[in-house]
């Protein structure tokens, strides 16, 4: 199977002056459509800014970055805008939901973009949203909704668009650990169903739902190993 993702030797200075500091010292990876991918490192390893570079929110300094066939590495940021609208569904720790908007009117943002209709976005919306079992919450803004359902709005936008690529940063940060197994559910159903999804934790056993680590220490993968799947239930609290 061919790679959704293919990164080779992946470098990312930031300058301050003259001064280059360097965060990503070479990284070469492939993750294959369908995997289940957990990024982890310490504070500093370079996690987040590879996250940055996968989610093509930013551009690396040296190396190649193949994302399902294209080369995204020497884009344009309005290129990449439009490849990330596509290709990717961001899942974050803060939720950033807009406070003005409903429930599903915040799901379908992401098909303005793309220039849907409006009634067609008030369906796929509603579509994504019965996928995370949040129909009768569907007209509440965030600010009536629990930080565990926050979250599975904004999980179902990420999934609005048919990303090839789920990337999540951090999904269950803000939420207690109850919840943070409700929402880890989801992201199993999500792969089960034959999406590519990429986690970034800090949390091993919030890691253990993927069936492959990929750990980083100082710009550099220190470790890349495959393991079963956990079942969904597996880490659920007695």
């Amino acid at each position: 199977m061919s790679a959704i993702i293919h990164l080779e030797d992946i470098r990312k200075s930031y300058f301050m002056g003259k001064m280059e500091l360097p965060v990503l010292k070479g990284v070469s990876l492939d993750i294959l459509k369908n995997e289940y991918v957990a990024l982890m490192g310490p504070s500093g390893s370079g996690k987040s800014t590879l996250m940055n570079i996968l989610g093509c929110l930013d551009s690396p300094t040296a190396g190649r970055y193949i994302l399902n066939g294209q080369d995204v590495s020497k884009m344009e940021d309005n290129d990449l805008a439009e490849v990330r609208n596509k290709e990717i569904g961001f899942v974050f720790q803060q939720f950033n939901l807009l406070p003005r908007l409903t429930a599903v009117e915040n799901v379908a943002l992401p098909l303005v973009y793309s220039g849907v209709n409006k009634k067609l976005r008030l369906e796929k919306a509603m579509h994504v949203l019965d996928l995370v079992n949040l129909t009768d919450r569907s007209h509440h803004k965030p600010n009536e909704l629990s930080g565990g359902q926050c979250q599975r709005v904004a999980i179902a936008r990420a999934l609005v668009n048919d990303p090839s690529i789920i990337l999540a940063d951090e999904p269950t940060g803000n939420l207690d650990t109850k919840t943070s197994y409700e929402i880890m559910g989801i992201f199993t159903e999500i792969h089960s169903k034959g999406n590519t999804v990429i986690l970034v934790t800090h949390e091993e056993d919030i890691a253990n739902y993927s069936n492959r680590i990929v750990r980083l220490r100082d710009g550099v993968i220190e470790s890349d190993k495959q393991k079963p799947l956990a079942t969904k239930n597996e880490y659920a609290p007695a």
